[in-house]
This record gives structure tokens, C-alpha cells and sequence, in this order.
């Protein structure tokens, strides 16, 4: 691994590269953002400079020290997850445990707290007085989306670096060149901040499957004496795709959304960009404001799943809004 094949994210790998390169590195790190923003990639490429002994200020990936980071067998980094639901107290005196042995080589040792954002209030008190003395040399990274969650006093000791979500062109450059099919791919990185969530979603076949159903649902809307209801009938909850709503109902916001692109002659924006030729045939056949409503109608739909509204229900009022 190298900063260099970590997707983005600039400022937090310069700050992190300035530490190395000055010897100034902190004793502990946030590592704030959306999931699926390269947290800990870059935490892992981080520890791998950390040790590396070929270079300055980025990870070589071929010395000894970078391969045991690359086997996950490095004896100075230690990983801890959540047990569950949490981060426990348990976990944190483990790692106290492995830290009261100094090391044998030069390295500091260097933990990595995934969802650090989940600990127990006992876990977080006990990583404080941690954090604060250390009994060797040592590095914490913390990783959390919800900076909020943890203690004030556990913020402030930390040197905080910020992720931000990648950008969709980025990651549908990323994905098409693993070979996932374009249609799909334009689709999944508008629904998730992060190319681990795009890969899930690819991966299913219901995602296909639930695109094709937007398509129909939404060319046969259009047109009058709509049967889109009979359709979402068959092909939606007969055929089991209903726990999937949520998704649907993103998907038809990005395919009005894609109604005005076309309006507006932004063809570089739009998703459903196999489907170019239908869209420009019927972007002028409802106004702006027209396209914004039904936006706002999938919006309200997917609000009312959140509230536990019926599926079928928040559907079938949704279609027979579409036909006001």
C-alpha cells in the first residue's frame, strides 16, 4: 500500500505525510468522516510508513516491515472492531495488556480503533487515562463517523484529520475499470459515499433487477391509463423485491432528477444515461417545477418507510401522484 493509491482524500494524507516527513507524528488521531471514505486504507498505509524502512514519508510495501502490515501479521499494530454492537471495556484492557510489553525493534507500536465512535462509556474512560500515558511509544488512530459520540477530553487529545465522501465520477471510474457494467455502476455511486457500499449493491442481483423495475414503472407513468400499479404488483412484491422500496424510491429521484439535466443540457450529470434517448423525448413533456414535485414525492415516500408505513401503500400513493 501507498498514499498514493488511496482515492482522494488530499488534506488528510498531507497531514499525515508532513508528521512523517517532519518526525513529528502525534501520539493519536481522528479519523473523522462517512464510511466507505478510505479511513482505514489510510490508516493501515499510515502504520505501514510508520515501520517502513525503505522510506521517509509513505509505505515502500516490499520491505520487511510493510509486507508483515500486508499479511496482517505486523507485531507493533494491533486492530480492534466493535465485539457487537460496542467497543467494551474488555477490549481496551486487552489492548492495555499487549501494550505493557515494550517492543523488541525501534517502532513505536501503533493501534487502530475501528467505530471508535461505539465505545462504552467505561471502554472510553479507560482509553483516556490510555491515550494520556501510554506505557511505551505509541500511535492510536481512532476511526468514527460520529465524532460526536465520543468524549470531549478523548477529542481534544487527538490530532483530528478529516475524510470527505468520495466523489461519484471518482468512484465510477474505479468500479467500471474493475469491470462492473456502466448502467449499474452510474446508479450505485449516487447511493453510497463510499466504493466498499457501491461494490455490496453491485454484487446483488435484486440491484439490477430493482433498476429494470424503475425503468418500466417509470416510462409507463408517462403515459395515460398508467399500469403501473399492476407492474409494481408483479414485479415488486410478488416477485420479493418490496424490502428493497428504499432503494427504488432513490433511484426514481435520480431518474426525474435526470428529467432535468436534460432540460438543462447537463448530459455529463446523467445516471440513467443508457436511456439518453427516451429522457430527451420526455423532459420537455412536464416543467421544471412539474419534475421537482415528483422528486419530492420519492423523497416523502422513502420518509414514510422510515415511519414504518405500509410498502405497498407508500408505493401505490406515490405512482398515483405521479398520474396528478
Amino acid at each position: 500500500m501507498s498514499f498514493n493509491d488511496i482515492l482522494g482524500q488530499a488534506d488528510a494524507k498531507k497531514i499525515l505525510q508532513s508528521g512523517l516527513r517532519k518526525d513529528s507524528v502525534n501520539h493519536a488521531y481522528l479519523f473523522d468522516g462517512p464510511a466507505g471514505s478510505g479511513q482505514m486504507k489510510t490508516a493501515l498505509t499510515f502504520a505501514q510508513a510508520l515501520f517502513c524502512t525503505e522510506m521517509k514519508d509513505d509505505a515502500c510495501g516490499k520491505c520487511l516491515e510493510c509486507r508483515k502490515v500486508e499479511h496482517g501479521n505486523h507485531p507493533d499494530l494491533y486492530l480492534i472492531n466493535p465485539d457487537g454492537a460496542s467497543i467494551k471495556i474488555e477490549q481496551i484492557r486487552g489492548l492495555q495488556r499487549v501494550f505493557s510489553y515494550r517492543s523488541e525493534s525501534k517502532n513505536p507500536k501503533v493501534y487502530i480503533i475501528d467505530h471508535a465512535d461505539t465505545m462504552t462509556n467505561q471502554a472510553a474512560n479507560s482509553l483516556l487515562r490510555f491515550l494520556e500515558e501510554p506505557p511505551i511509544p505509541a500511535v492510536a488512530i481512532l476511526i468514527a463517523e460520529n465524532v460526536q459520540a465520543l468524549l470531549p477530553t478523548i477529542q481534544s487529545r487527538s490530532q483530528r484529520v478529516s475524510f470527505s465522501p468520495l466523489s461519484p465520477s471518482m468512484m465510477l471510474q474505479v468500479l467500471i475499470n474493475e469491470g462492473y457494467p456502466s448502467p449499474l455502476v452510474r446508479c450505485a455511486v449516487h447511493l453510497s459515499s463510499g466504493l466498499e457500499g457501491c461494490r455490496e449493491l453491485l454484487e446483488q442481483n435484486w440491484f439490477a433487477e430493482i433498476r429494470n423495475v424503475v425503468l418500466q414503472l417509470g416510462k409507463e407513468s408517462m403515459g395515460r391509463g398508467s399500469t403501473s400499479l399492476i407492474t409494481a404488483g408483479t414485479k415488486l412484491f410478488k416477485a420479493g423485491l418490496s424490502e428493497h422500496l428504499d432503494i427504488l424510491f432513490n433511484l426514481f429521484h435520480l431518474w426525474f432528477k435526470d428529467m432535468l439535466h436534460v432540460q438543462y443540457e447537463r448530459h455529463e450529470s446523467i445516471v440513467f444515461i443508457d436511456q439518453l434517448e427516451y429522457l430527451s423525448s420526455q423532459a420537455f413533456s412536464r416543467s421544471t417545477a412539474q419534475w421537482v414535485s415528483y422528486m419530492d414525492l420519492a423523497a416523502e415516500a422513502k420518509k414514510k418507510l422510515r415511519y414504518n408505513v405500509n410498502g405497498q401503500l407508500c408505493l401505490e400513493q406515490f405512482l398515483m401522484g405521479l398520474d396528478d
